[in-house]
């Protein structure tokens, strides 16, 4: 996604960022209003990317369908017990037209903002959406065959998936964006992918958009593939992917597409001409709290872990400090985004927020800070702001019983980062809630005959082991319940 092989990205909540800044300010803030001090910091921390969510313009037929949802309003409510009105504005994946919002100072100040992420050596992802449109978007009355239609049966027997929309040529009964396992979005209309002059139409938006920004999280990329629309519509519909990217490299050779993407369509999705892949499967295998799993994740082909975006957090999911223990937590955290991948942080993440925000909200609850999360989170940054986490070569290694019958070995997760100038890191995690023994093989043979130092760069452990030993029969550990070390290994 930029020249480093492994890059760091962090999603904000661009709406609530903004009503935050309004609420300091006492006036209403747009993008320009974004602190310079705020993107140095982002820089300052490590990242190459931010990807600022909900930038688009949406309407007013979508937002009070989100008003009046009596479901969604529930979670709202959840979210912020002193809930009101103004705080619903809409889902930001109800687009109504892919030009900036003008509450956030429109195309001109997106404009601005990105040079001045530029100057930092930061890039900006925005939003994709394929699937669907707002349903008070101008394509209803200019090119309703842009749309999946349905008839009065349709109606009758699927009120959930199906609505009736006045249009200036007359009523039709459309169809909601869905996907095939839920009930459709009702703030959304289902696009038509069978249709050769949509998908021509979609592919001038990308190009437009791309004019904007230097990559885009597509948002559930699959959802358009031929075999997954067919299976949803019973539209027979082209690929759609390959020639979108295709013809957005041709005027933006460096431009990147993420895909959020799920039902291990993780491969079919790269195939497709996407730089990343959300790496749901990992995050999945973590909240299950077992370290085979993990570990066999691990064992995929690098050219394949290389291009998945590994996340504890997003706007989807839950939030990572209400689903994870403190320990599982920091445990997760290490062997998350110290493997090879896109790290995917979110707004919040680093200070221990607990409460999701829905994309429909535009205003975040007031959360105490957590202490001990965030200071965990400024380590972790500060080990992988390092050239060896960021352009290193990565393998996974193997891991021994300590001795005969002792299960605990299979609680252990280890991998090695080297770089030619001859600089190395051994990560150990034990993702188990009980303490745990093992050996770890290390694949630095050339420390025989010297005094190899470890040296925790995420705590203050720090000892000396005999180069052969360690060779020949493996550096010996027993850590407690979700301990972990990132060595740096250096031999004398």
């Amino acid at each position: 996604m930029s020249s480093v092989r492994y890059p760091a990205l962090y999603q904000i909540n661009t709406r609530v960022w903004l009503t935050e800044l309004s609420r300091a300010s006492g006036g209403r803030a747009t993008l320009d209003d974004i602190p310079d001090a705020e993107l140095d910091r982002l820089a300052a921390l490590g990242f190459d990317w931010v990807w600022l969510l909900s930038v688009w313009q949406t309407g007013p037929a979508a937002q009070a369908i989100s008003r009046a949802h009596a479901g969604w309003r529930r979670e709202f409510a959840d979210t912020l017990p002193d809930l009101t009105d103004d705080d619903v504005a809409g889902s930001g994946f109800a687009i109504r037209s892919y030009t900036v919002h003008r509450d956030l100072g429109g195309a001109e100040a997106l404009a601005r903002l990105r040079q001045r992420l530029q100057q930092r050596g930061l890039k900006l992802m925005l939003d994709f959406v394929p699937n669907h449109m707002a349903p008070d978007h101008d394509w209803i009355d200019t090119h309703p065959d842009y749309f999946v239609h349905g008839d009065e049966s349709d109606l009758a027997r699927s009120p959930s998936n199906y609505c009736r929309v006045q249009t200036r040529n007359g009523p039709l009964i459309l169809v909601y964006g869905r996907d095939p396992y839920f009930d459709g979005w009702p703030d959304t209309l289902q696009l038509d992918y069978g249709n050769p002059e949509l998908q021509q139409t979609m592919i001038g938006e990308l190009k437009r958009i791309a004019d904007q920004c230097d990559g885009l999280r597509c948002d559930m990329a699959m959802l358009v593939l031929p075999d997954v629309f067919e299976r949803t519509w019973g539209i027979r519909a082209e690929p759609f992917w390959p020639k979108a990217i295709e013809a957005v490299r041709r005027e933006h050779p460096q431009f990147r597409f993420m895909a959020e993407v799920y039902w291990d369509l993780e491969w079919t999705m790269l195939q497709q001409g996407f730089d990343y892949a959300y790496d749901k499967q990992m995050y999945d295998r973590l909240r299950d709290v077992n370290a085979r799993p993990v570990r066999e994740h691990l064992h995929a082909g690098l050219d394949y872990q290389e291009k998945l975006a590994r996340f504890l957090e997003n706007h989807d999911e839950p939030r990572a400090a209400a689903t994870f223990e403190t320990g599982e937590h920091e445990a997760g955290a290490i062997i998350t985004f110290l493997s090879p991948g896109l790290r995917f942080f979110h707004q919040g993440q680093f200070e221990g927020c607990r409460k999701r925000i829905s994309p429909h909200l535009v205003r975040a609850p007031q959360e105490p800070v957590d202490a001990g999360l965030q200071g965990f989170y400024e380590t972790l940054m500060t080990v992988l702001r390092q050239p060896i986490f960021r352009d290193g070569t990565w393998s996974l290694v193997e891991i021994v019983p300590a001795w005969e019958g002792n299960w605990t070995s299979d609680c252990f997760v280890a991998w090695a980062w080297q770089r030619d100038d001859g600089e190395r890191r051994l990560v150990v995690v034990n993702y188990a809630g009980n303490q745990s023994q093992c050996y770890v093989l290390i694949p630095f043979a050339d420390v025989t005959g010297s005094t190899v130092r470890l040296t925790d760069m995420m705590g203050p452990a720090s000892f000396d082991r005999d180069g052969n030993d360690v060779v020949s029969r493996g550096l010996y550990l027993d850590l407690p319940p979700w301990g972990y070390h990132v060595f740096e290994v250096t031999a004398s």
